[in-house]
């Protein structure tokens, strides 16, 4: 496997929005990537990473708010009674490609990095890969 860094997160509700920007940007000094792109990968199938604005908190709820709305815990087949979760995780994806350089994420000026647990509380991985 390539080389990659890791970031660990403890959810500590059934769902939340949290701002990883300052994590994603330690991991990269850890790993060495001054320019190119990062690739972050959550490896869960009831969370997901996007990139938003993160300088007014109420987005975070307004983005999590909108998401339960828009795919609520209606009956679903799957058995653990988590599907809802699933959907929400499916509708964001579990990665972002990013620009680096100098060592810092390229972003808009409003811009963070956003991971969301659906199916919480739980440990949770957000792994990056260095691309170029």
């Amino acid at each position: 496997m390539s080389r990659r860094g890791e970031i660990v997160l403890h959810t500590e509700a059934r769902e939340a929005v949290l701002d990883i920007t300052a994590q994603v940007e330690e991991a990269l000094g850890a790993l060495g990537i001054e320019n190119g792109a990062v690739l972050l990968f959550c490896p869960h199938t009831t969370a997901a990473l996007t990139a938003n604005e993160v300088d007014d908190p109420d987005v975070r709820t307004d983005v999590g708010r909108a998401l339960a709305a828009m795919v609520p815990g209606v009956p679903f087949g799957h058995r653990e009674g988590n599907s809802s979760a699933h959907v929400r995780a499916a509708l964001l994806g579990p990665s972002l490609l990013l620009p680096v350089a100098g060592g810092r994420l390229v972003l808009g000026t409003w811009q963070g990095v956003y991971f969301l647990e659906f199916d919480g509380p739980r440990e949770r991985r957000v792994w990056l890969f260095p691309v170029g």
